[in-house]
């Protein structure tokens, strides 16, 4: 009679990040209602926007820029670019001073001075210790889908609630951007017949 080997293989778990503790539990502190979205990997909001099936206007990108020498979390619609000049003119409202130069720093510029690792970034400036703006175009949807600091989590709540929590800035930062698509492979086929 044959001996059957047991083997030892384990069933492929796929290893995806999970939601940061620090963030669940600052939710959960603030008492605000909220969803969190599990989804594929994605590293970009238009990505989110796609996998989760949300309008562009529904998922917050979450950018971090340096004026002079603080830093903002700003928040924009996924199809929206930052308008460097409006976002002067609003940082500058708010410090009652000039701003002389805005840039985007680099991943470990943003590792350093937050003291997070690379993607980990949240929407959440409160967790980060930088005060947050969010574009005005924001304010008209009711729910958004906001980065939840990995890129297989999100956070979905009401847009004034995470004003209210966040103490956010509200101004017009952004301008809609020109997304291209890409052709099909059929289609560049059709063009040339």
């Amino acid at each position: 009679m044959p001996i059957k080997k047991k083997t030892s293989k384990k069933p492929r778990i796929s290893k995806k990040i999970k939601i940061p503790a620090k963030l669940t539990k600052y939710l959960e502190k603030a008492g605000v209602k909220h969803e969190i979205l599990e989804h594929k990997t994605v590293y970009t909001a238009i990505d989110a926007a796609m996998t989760i099936k949300k309008k562009m206007d529904e998922i917050a990108k979450s950018l971090l820029v340096k004026a002079d020498k603080d830093y903002y979390l700003v928040l924009l619609p996924a199809d929206n670019n930052l308008n460097f000049e409006k976002l002067k003119k609003v940082i500058g409202k708010i410090k009652e001073k000039e701003i002389k130069t805005i840039k985007i720093p680099g991943e470990k510029i943003i590792e350093n001075a937050l003291k997070i690792k690379a993607g980990t970034i949240t929407a959440f400036g409160k967790l980060h210790k930088v005060s947050v703006i969010i574009d005005k175009k924001m304010e008209k949807v009711k729910k958004a889908v906001f980065a939840a600091g990995t890129p297989n989590y999100s956070i979905e709540m009401a847009v004034k609630d995470f004003i209210d929590l966040e103490k956010a800035i509200v101004g017009a930062v952004g301008e809609k951007k020109k997304i291209k698509k890409q052709a099909t492979v059929k289609s560049k086929k059709r063009r040339k017949k």
